[in-house]
């Protein structure tokens, strides 16, 4: 009886202990759970024959609820079977008007509508796989995504052809052959595809087409801007694909979801997260062509939506919005997401009402990814032993300044202690593959060699990190030539190429400055004039506006008389950097991106104030 008592005693406090001692411990012990439950599931998959894809999976659903909505876009719903029959149609007209063949790859330039979805569908179908081209690029960056990838044919939007047409004969020069979304085209070159797909048959494409793809081919490439140069395309293999199926499944999500997809397709998050995702779980997708903080609330209401996706931006943007009784009447319960400022993370829910934030961290093209399974605000991980087992990363010192991980006297790298800034890497193995980038240069500027001994080989994420004492794991900045701005991320070098192209401009060095109240950087350049030349701010503009997108083009310019280099000839940036655009503190000529005058005007202190206030926008 004596005994008893002891075990009834033990019993009751074990939850007061574990509380207080280890307070995560449920959660732990539920995330380690679900770890296991979508490991089995993906390595279940991965024994099925013939091969199972992600292909598959969406065709078990289009099967399995047919009459489900899928695609909910501008008032149309589109079931998973009108998803299913639309795709065949545009597979089948591929079939008969063009010479495509299995495994050849092909280019799509459109935006965020049902069109992207038939036609990834269509062509996934076909066996060959899709490049995503970003249709705000244009010019020399189009051309260049288009070619790394040798795509074969290229599918635009209607709205593209002006864009289209700008690369057009270097596209004939190649022989390549362009399909616009429309009923007719005149200019040659480019067919109009619409009658053919309307005119196709929506009958089944035979499996035998995709007979000869393997786990390791690749399904997509989306573009990620590097530290050197144009856009790189990162190769997402078939095997990737299956693994992001789980991404929402394992937070939670059922088929009775309904998910607001606001970003774009061709970037990661909405196309692997918030389309991929949505198939493994059979929900519906609200898709927008954009998104808009003063619509986003509204189109929740609108069409009971439970999940929604964000970059840290779209966060902001939603708390900067005017206040309305409203704004906590919506079915929202998640928003999953990265790059969430704590500040922000708090005011959204204060605003908005009890939504769990789900914040991650993962890279196109990386090989772990880390996951906020707490709510803990702020956090974008947390250390997980049997993670940490399956996916070995680490922390290591670096170097900001010679932008390169400090080595001890053996020549390996130092492990970063708790509380301490490191690089993020990741072991390559099996299971944690670095396949990388459509160019093996590329790829192998990734990979780190030597880490913790001799001959073994990291992924060099590019990414400084920091875990604390309580095992929470923060994102502290980025390393290298690349800044994100917008949600995008913008390549130094590109826009400095492209500077230099002005017929006044010796020499551009490009970075991203901090301006308060916003996530990211926003770009700078400083620039060199040649001699007897003066700083012409309207040409700037023009040529700008014409090569870049909005989100690359600096905002700032500064002119200075000589590009500081480092010992080892690289332009410094790190002293720019941290004097930002602050007119007081710097004796430089200072200009301004003006977008209603188009053109580049002087930067004033009171122009500067008004920045810094958050009366003007950036």
């Amino acid at each position: 009886m004596y005994l008893v008592s002891i075990l009834f005693a033990s019993l009751a406090i074990t939850p007061l202990v574990l509380k207080t001692f280890f307070p995560y411990f449920w959660k732990d012990a539920w995330y380690l759970a679900n770890l296991v439950r979508i490991l089995l599931k993906l390595v279940l998959r991965r024994r099925r024959k013939p091969l199972f894809l992600v292909l598959d999976r969406f065709l078990e659903q289009s099967v399995a609820h047919a009459d489900r909505p899928f695609i909910v876009f501008e008032n149309k719903t589109y079931s998973y079977l009108d998803t299913d029959r639309r795709s065949n149609k545009i597979a089948n007209a591929l079939q008969r008007h063009s010479t495509l063949r299995p495994g050849d790859t092909v280019a799509l330039f459109m935006g965020n509508e049902p069109a992207f979805i038939f036609t990834w569908l269509a062509l996934a179908k076909l066996g060959c796989p899709v490049a995503f081209l970003n249709h705000n690029i244009r010019s020399r960056s189009l051309l260049h995504c288009f070619n790394c990838c040798s795509a074969k044919l290229l599918i635009a939007a209607e709205e593209l052809q002006e864009a289209v047409e700008e690369v057009l004969p270097s596209l004939r020069e190649q022989g390549v052959c362009v399909y616009l979304m429309t009923k007719q085209c005149d200019t040659p070159g480019v067919e109009g595809f619409s009658d053919q797909v309307e005119e196709a048959s929506d009958t089944p494409l035979p499996q035998a087409l995709r007979s000869d793809i393997t786990f390791k081919s690749p399904a997509v490439y989306i573009y990620t801007s590097g530290t050197t140069g144009l856009p790189k395309a990162a190769v997402i293999t078939q095997n990737r694909l299956l693994v992001a199926l789980a991404v929402l499944d394992s937070t939670g999500i059922t088929p009775g979801d309904v998910i607001y997809l606001n970003l774009p397709l061709y970037h990661t998050a909405g196309f692997l997260i918030g389309f991929i995702g949505s198939i493994e779980t059979g929900s519906t997708i609200i898709l927008r062509r954009k998104f808009s903080a003063s619509q986003f609330w509204d189109d929740c209401r609108k069409y009971n939506v439970t999940v929604v996706q964000y970059i840290g931006e779209v966060l902001r943007y939603l708390c900067n919005t005017p206040k309305r009784d409203n704004d906590r009447e919506h079915k929202v319960r998640l928003a999953i997401g990265n790059g969430v400022r704590a500040e922000i993370w708090k005011e959204f829910l204060n605003r908005f009402g009890n939504i769990y934030v789900r914040e991650f961290y993962a890279s196109t093209e990386g090989n772990v990814g880390l996951i906020n399974y707490t709510g803990k605000i702020g956090a974008i991980g947390r250390v997980n032993y049997l993670h940490r087992k399956l996916f070995p990363y680490a922390l290591i010192k670096y170097d900001t300044e010679r932008d390169e991980p400090i080595r001890d006297s053996t020549g390996l790298c130092v492990e970063a202690p708790k509380d301490e800034t490191g690089l993020l890497v990741c072991k390559i193995t099996n299971i944690t593959p670095f396949v990388g980038y459509a160019n093996s240069q590329q790829t192998e500027k990734k990979r780190l060699r030597d880490v913790f001994q001799k001959g073994d080989l990291y992924f060099n994420s590019g990414d400084l990190l920091k875990i604390g004492q309580d095992n929470f794991i923060y994102f502290q900045d980025r390393v290298g030539d690349t800044f994100r701005w917008k949600g995008e991320n913008v390549a130094t070098t590109e826009v400095a190429d492209i500077l230099t192209l002005i017929d006044f401009v010796q020499e551009a060095n490009v970075y991203g400055v901090q301006v308060p109240g916003n996530e990211g950087r926003i770009g700078m350049a400083a620039v060199t004039l040649k001699w007897g030349e003066q700083f012409d701010g309207n040409k700037t503009f023009s040529h700008v506006a014409s090569y870049l997108p909005a989100y690359a083009r600096p905002r700032f310019i500064r002119i200075q008389n000589a590009v500081e280099m480092t010992g080892t000839f690289k332009q410094m940036k790190v002293r720019l950097v941290e004097e930002g655009f602050d007119p007081a503190g710097i004796t430089d000529p200072l200009y301004i991106l003006q977008e209603r005058n188009q053109s580049y005007t002087p930067l004033t202190g009171q122009i500067y104030g008004s920045i810094v206030a958050g009366i003007i926008k950036l």
